[in-house]
């Protein structure tokens, strides 16, 4: 006589838990959680390469600025300044617009009337190249002035040690 035992075993081998009708559903679900961790570690490189960069890249045009002994330039962060730059050659540019494109000194005074309309506290700083003579900087710093400047600051750089 068959024992009760052996035959509910064989009844249940069949549903054992990798065949179940559960398993097979839960294996023909596709994933539903995205791995972000790659996309984390991308987002960290590009972090720093721009944390990298960014204190190397420079507005304006070079300038050749000559060398004086005054104290660094107290300036809010929020602080808007409109700085008008002279190369050596003569020509001019402002850094409220495209700095690559030299402007005329008759339009400095124009631009710089509406900007000074729209901002009255800007400051107003000149950069000029230390090849300039004293005469063509004072020249456009009275055009400045003209245009409705309150005060005209010089950039200069610090004297090498």
């Amino acid at each position: 006589m068959p024992s009760l035992t052996s035959s509910a075993v064989f009844c249940i081998a069949p549903y054992t838990a990798r065949n179940s009708p559960v398993a097979k559903a839960n294996r023909r679900r596709p994933m539903s959680e995205i791995n972000v961790v790659p996309y984390i570690d991308v987002m960290l490189v590009l972090l720093v390469i721009f944390m990298v960069t960014a204190p190397m890249m420079t507005q304006g045009v070079k300038v050749d600025l000559p060398e004086a002994n005054s104290g660094p330039l107290q300036i809010n962060e929020d602080e808007i300044m409109l700085v008008v730059s002279m190369k050596a050659d003569g020509t001019y540019y402002m850094n409220a617009g495209d700095n690559e494109e030299s402007v005329p000194l008759s339009l400095i005074a124009e631009r710089t009337s509406k900007i000074i309309t729209a901002n009255p506290e800007i400051k107003v700083l000149v950069e000029g190249d230390k090849s300039l003579s004293y005469g063509v900087v004072v020249n456009l710093m009275n055009v400045l002035q003209t245009a409705g400047a309150k005060t005209v600051g010089l950039i200069t750089e610090p004297p090498k040690q």
